[in-house]
């Protein structure tokens, strides 16, 4: 038998990579002589580079500019000349505490700098995850890294960060990097707001960044300003579905260059070889900590599931917990599921205790299937 595990992390407990090295422990137990393949999974949020590293991508390593200005190590991967950044590396929420003042000061600018690094590595394809940002500043903080100069009406340099965009009364785009223009750049957005508005990312996202109402309203203002420079700049709107992801952090991209914004599953899928052992496989077994409604709006196991729905092979699903109904995980082809909270005494357990717990719950979702 042939088994593909491919899961996503448990957040708070496990890697992907973990959780499939546990997943792998139980169906060996189950099928001793099982030829397993692991191919642990992301959407392009958090451990989407782990998923790429677990694939073999090279790990790469660089020191950028974090969000309020202190110099972070920050992990990027190389496979082939196809680059992997997650930007939350360089320019995460985890990196500082979310206050107001954060929340109008955070900028991109280290996760331009880690395009730089790419591209210095001879990256032909970028690819961006951008889930976890710190940072409601437009893109404006990559794009100044990555060359291009957001003056005031003085011709000085607005200060990083979102709120330093009301200040922006001109661009220039000359020292824009010129290998921008050759490569092809994917980001990663699963979410459809758009920069401005009551659905945009300062309305929607900022909050969790820190922003109270007034941090909020300055925001909005501000990207309001960016987008009108940037369609003055290079005749784009940028106020699209999606590019209120990650702060905006689109939106300087699809103006100045061919960036393209992608479902996350879709574009790391082919990435960490998934679709390659869905070819030659008996089994897929995938997971999360949480399969529920959110689940079924592009988040990676339900994608894996249906993937897998489509070229006929069954599929096991092993979760923290399980809130969506039988009937609709089998509408993407899983047909038993377990959830750990049906097998440990305590709920803490499946945290304290997660990759033993889903090493056996594996097990015995198999000897019932």
């Amino acid at each position: 038998m042939r088994v593909v595990i491919a899961p996503d992390k448990f957040k708070g407990s496990l890697s992907a990579a973990e959780a499939a090295a546990a997943m792998g422990e139980g169906v060996l137990a189950v099928y001793p002589d099982a030829d397993v393949t692991a191919v642990p999974v992301a959407d392009g949020g958090e451990g989407t580079l782990d998923a790429a590293l677990a694939a073999g991508a090279q790990s790469r390593t660089a020191r950028v500019t974090g969000p309020l200005g202190r110099e972070v190590t920050a992990v990027w991967a190389l496979t082939e000349d196809t680059a992997l950044i997650e930007t939350a590396r360089a320019s995460g929420l985890a990196l500082l505490d979310p206050t107001p003042e954060a929340a109008l000061a955070a900028t991109s600018y280290g996760s331009g700098q880690l395009i730089l690094e790419a591209l210095d590595a001879g990256a032909r394809t970028i690819i961006l995850g951008i889930g976890g940002s710190a940072m409601t500043d437009g893109g404006s903080g990559a794009m100044a890294a990555l060359g291009i100069r957001i003056l005031d009406d003085t011709g000085m340099p607005v200060p990083p960060g979102g709120a330093g965009l009301l200040r922006a009364a001109s661009l220039d785009a000359s020292g824009l990097d010129p290998r921008l223009a050759e490569v092809d750049l994917r980001i990663a957005a699963d979410v459809t707001n758009p920069l401005l508005g009551p659905e945009g990312t300062a309305a929607v996202f900022s909050a969790q960044k820190g922003a109270d109402a007034e941090a909020q309203a300055v925001l909005e203002e501000a990207l309001g300003n960016w987008a009108r420079l940037l369609q003055s700049a290079t005749g784009i709107d940028v106020d699209i579905p999606g590019a209120g992801a990650a702060g905006g952090f689109p939106a300087g991209f699809l103006a100045f260059t061919k960036a393209s914004l992608n479902p996350g599953f879709e574009l790391l899928s082919s990435f960490t070889g998934l679709d390659a052992a869905l070819t030659r496989c008996d089994l897929v077994l995938t997971g999360e900590g949480s399969l529920d409604a959110q689940s079924r709006y592009g988040k990676a196991p339900l994608a894996v599931a249906a993937r897998a729905r489509d070229a006929g092979i069954p599929v096991v699903a092993v979760a923290g917990r399980i809130t969506l109904t039988p009937d609709e995980l089998q509408e993407y082809g899983i047909v038993a599921a377990v959830s750990l909270l049906d097998v440990v005494q305590r709920p803490q357990d499946a945290m304290d205790q997660a990759a033993k717990y889903v090493a056996w719950a594996t097990r015995q979702v198999l000897e019932g299937a």
